[in-house]
């Protein structure tokens, strides 16, 4: 269980530095440049209220309906026709779509699920933690895909559900294992510790079960995906300014910049998107064997 953990933890930080070093370069350089001219009509850099478009049906009320919301909804239409239509064409020997399907359900299954809780345990939450990496993989593939261009877990609802699915979850495996005082028990008081470090140790094991391994689930994933937009934007606006808007300027040549970047950072969000759907069901499955251990 270790190694794959610090793999992912090795892999996240450094796609994490890797994304603050573009950021931030592209940010300084284009800001930079552009000064100036935002006043004037031209350059605009991104912010949060893009993640928060206006309503296109029932504005104001909790069935409000915008881009995001349509966004998540073409996603998990072709996110169930992709399986539906593999699971109806199953066939002995696979063709590519088949092949590449089963690929990632093993994938799923063997590097995840049971390279953390061993094969017996993993059946259980198999199709759990394989719902949580498509559904975040398909809303994470959105933010490069023309005509959507926004990641779907880039706004809180669909992170937020899923850390609550995996927390509801570990609790009642944990509770269903030990009781809730055994698990209690093993969580708040590990063994070998002496007495008067529980004072200290205890309130932070709790706030861990209750607040840290969600959070840390939900707010991994908005962030990277907040950034990561933010990143594309600037760095595909940007070339719009300079190629087009300023067109006979000397501001071109900041085109020929702009552009390979915004198509560096569209692979690289490919990459994040697959590996934030990996790390978010690693940790899942990561906090579920946990649970059900004897002692911590």
């Amino acid at each position: 269980m270790v190694r794959p953990f610090r793999q992912s933890v090795n892999a996240r930080r450094a796609s994490d530095h890797l994304g603050v070093l573009l950021s931030t370069l592209a940010t300084s350089m284009i800001l930079a440049a552009a000064e100036g001219h935002e006043d004037a009509g031209g350059f605009h850099t991104p912010s949060l209220s893009d993640f928060f478009p206006s309503a296109i049906a029932f504005g104001d009320t909790i069935f409000q309906i915008d881009r995001i919301w349509i966004i998540r909804i073409v996603a998990t239409i072709v996110l169930l026709t992709v399986f539906v239509v593999a699971a109806r064409r199953a066939k002995i020997v696979p063709g590519r779509f088949q092949a590449a399907v089963e690929f990632l359900l093993d994938f799923v299954r063997v590097q995840i699920v049971e390279e953390i809780m061993g094969k017996e345990r993993a059946k259980r939450y198999v199709p759990m933690l394989t719902t949580i990496f498509f559904t975040i993989l398909a809303f994470n593939l959105t933010g490069v895909i023309p005509g959507l261009n926004l990641a779907a877990t880039s706004r809180i609802g669909v992170p937020l559900l899923l850390a609550l699915w995996v927390f509801v979850t570990y609790w009642y495996a944990g509770i269903q294992k030990h009781g809730l005082g055994g698990y209690l028990k093993a969580n708040l008081f590990p063994p070998g510790v002496p007495w008067p470090i529980y004072f200290i140790l205890t309130p932070i094991e709790l706030l861990q079960i209750l607040v840290i391994r969600p959070g840390s689930l939900m707010v991994r994933l908005v962030a990277n995906m907040v950034a990561g937009h933010i990143m594309l934007v600037l760095c595909f606006a940007a070339t719009q300014f300079f190629l087009i808007d300023s067109a006979g300027t000397g501001l071109m040549v900041f085109g020929a910049l702009t552009l390979p970047a915004g198509i560096f950072v569209t692979l690289f969000e490919v990459l994040v998107g697959f590996l934030q759907a990996y790390i978010f069901a690693l940790l899942a499955a990561v906090y579920i064997n946990m649970s059900l251990e004897e002692e911590h």
